[in-house]
């Protein structure tokens, strides 16, 4: 079993921002295989059900960003998971643009929906895709761009790479990680 977890904050107020690629991403897997993400618990609304033939549940954590850890790790606890069956998608201001990065494990960087995971979890090693949000404008405080919305035209490219990145998920539950990084490490799309 995996658990594919997507980071976000919870409500209207924070849909389709940058900081939200992840729920989006989890919102495309539910829809491309027929899973509804409709139950509570852990912190998390999850819904369960089979990719690329292995049982998976999607989760989007309820405790906003900078708690993400604890629903990974009461899910962790739960169904005694070791961090290697954990795959958790993220955004990313530190790669380019609609790029996706897959990394079996790593630090978190700046991110602190990924450093609570990593505290509360107790492990880097859990694989993640991540996914370039762009660059904030000089002087933007890192929160304001975070929150802040795609434009119209930078909205219609990364729906590509949520694409992208829920196929990458479905390739590493087929075909394994290695798979995965080959495929869509080198995927870029197409920018005016």
């Amino acid at each position: 079993m995996h658990v594919i977890v997507g980071l976000g904050n919870p409500g209207k107020t924070y849909a389709n921002t940058r900081h939200n690629v992840g729920f989006d991403t989890i919102d495309l897997l539910a829809e491309r295989n027929n899973i509804r993400v409709n139950k509570i618990k852990f912190k998390a609304v999850y819904g369960e059900g089979n990719i690329s033939g292995e049982k998976v549940i999607l989760v989007k954590p309820q405790t906003y960003m900078n708690n993400s850890g604890e629903t990974v790790r009461d899910i962790a606890n739960f169904f005694k998971l070791q961090p290697k069956d954990i795959i958790v998608i993220v955004d990313d201001i530190d790669i380019d643009f609609a790029d996706i990065r897959i990394r079996k494990k790593g630090s978190a960087g700046s991110h602190n929906g990924l450093k609570s995971i990593i505290a509360l979890l107790g492990s880097q090693d859990f694989p993640r895709i991540k996914i370039g949000i762009g660059e904030r404008y000089q002087g933007q405080k890192l929160s304001d761009f975070v929150l802040s919305r795609f434009s119209k035209d930078e909205r219609k490219i990364i729906e590509e790479t949520l694409t992208y990145s829920a196929q990458a998920v479905e390739t590493i539950l087929k075909d394994g990680i290695e798979a995965s990084m080959n495929q869509f490490n080198k995927i870029r799309p197409a920018q005016d």
